[in-house]
């Protein structure tokens, strides 16, 4: 098979690392891709990963076998649709089911109408009845761009006034289309759980749990990020968190989905909050997410294009997946200034040390390369991850490699998966 893979960031190398392993693949094509990428396979450059038109053409004209989408973007553009026309096979939901991500009022209904335990919730589109809203909640307050803003949509504070200042920043276009509709939700207090699963539109294969880390510095302080850093398996669940996730979760939410006539198919993300009164839905995600990809997938036994062809064609209900009976941590490197302005252009040193080291793998998230040297290019540049026989093996292995790699203003966690 020839596979198109759609993105260029750490997941999807990931995804590119593993999608490559199946001896049902022959040749991987990535657009954009990037530096990791392009030692599995050919890139693309110059084709916007939301101009679906552009992509569903190239694809018919690469004859592509299978084009698997890695970003939220592309699908809330509507792009399995586009390839769907053309007769090509494409992994992930159409425009319709993948509003669970790109709209989070649409998301709340869902969940609404399915049953499922999330945080209580207001949507406005106008300032007054916001600001209303806001003055007779108690705090944290939760508020959050409708749409998708690149993860920069979402404010959790205690003070008031900030919050009724990003409701206007929403509401007065900071965050363009995405903020047009802000919604305000309670704040649910807990340890955060990833539980990722596989879709065909009926049925639902789920995949081993992470957690993810997402304020920048240790200790759970300063701004929130995409994430830096996770860890897989994790052993302090309760009883049966995944079975419940399952049967309470996202089952009903394929269920809803279908009988509206937006069957998803595709993997699902499922954010949770273990509160006091149990697991909570925070939010969906239409995608893998990132940084959990790079610690679940290294632990994947199975053949995941294998898995993929079994959810097109509707089959997944006969199928298992088999983990490896260890431990991933994944570091994430990130670039000075980040998350509020990451500079670029820093030359990278240490990559090939880190990465021949024995467990570790190094995943390109933030990378290009400028006058033949490896430079930072994003705020998450790298994503350092070491497998073990347990997480502490794996986490020193990780921690190991990742002193290896240096750049001006490098940044990082230095308690993932260490004792919260």
């Amino acid at each position: 098979m020839k596979v198109l893979l759609i993105g260029g960031g750490g997941r999807e190398h990931a995804l590119g690392w593993k999608i490559t392993q199946s001896p049902l693949v022959h040749e991987l094509i990535s657009l954009p891709g990037n530096p990791g990428l392009a030692g599995l396979g050919s890139t693309i450059e110059g084709i916007d990963a939301t101009d679906v038109g552009a992509i569903a053409h190239m694809a018919e004209a690469q004859k592509v076998d299978l084009v698997v989408v890695g970003p939220e973007d592309p699908l809330a553009a509507g792009l399995v649709d586009a390839l769907a026309a053309r007769g090509i096979a494409a992994f992930g939901p159409s425009k319709a089911a993948a509003r669970l991500e790109g709209s989070k009022q649409f998301a709340k209904t869902i969940m609404d109408r399915a049953g499922i335990a999330t945080a209580g919730w207001q949507a406005f589109t106008e300032r007054p009845a916001a600001l209303s809203y806001l003055a007779g909640a108690p705090g944290p307050f939760v508020v959050k761009a409708d749409g998708l803003a690149a993860g920069k949509g979402v404010l959790v504070t205690e003070d008031q006034s900030a919050a009724i200042a990003w409701v206007d920043r929403c509401l007065n276009g900071d965050f363009g289309a995405a903020g047009h509709t802000v919604v305000i939700e309670e704040f649910l207090d807990g340890p955060e759980l990833s539980v990722f699963a596989i879709c065909d539109g009926t049925n639902a294969l789920p995949l081993v749990p992470a957690r993810d880390y997402k304020r920048l510095a240790d200790g759970d302080t300063g701004p929130n990020t995409g994430g830096m850093g996770c860890y897989s398996p994790v052993e302090d669940l309760p009883d049966g968190i995944v079975e419940h996730a399952m049967t309470q979760i996202i089952d009903p939410v394929l269920q809803t989905l279908a009988a509206d006539g937006n069957p998803y198919v595709g993997f699902i993300y499922a954010g949770l909050v273990l509160t006091a009164d149990g697991p909570k839905v925070l939010e969906f995600n239409c995608r893998l997410g990132d940084p959990e990809t790079q610690v679940v997938l290294p632990l994947m036994e199975d053949d995941l294009v294998e898995l993929l062809l079994a959810s097109l064609d509707g089959s997944l209900s006969s199928r298992t997946v088999t983990w490896f009976e260890g431990a991933a941590v994944n570091i994430v490197l990130a670039a000075d200034g980040y998350p509020e302005a990451p500079r670029k252009g820093d030359p990278i040193s240490g990559i090939n040390a880190a990465a021949t080291d024995e467990g570790v793998l190094v995943f390109h998230a933030g990378t290009a390369i400028r006058d033949g040297r490896m430079v930072t290019a994003g705020g998450r540049v790298l994503n350092v991850v070491g497998t073990g026989p347990n997480t502490e093996a794996a986490r020193q292995r990780a921690y190991a490699a990742a002193a290896k790699v240096t750049w001006a203003g490098k940044q990082f966690r230095r308690d993932i998966a260490g004792e919260n």
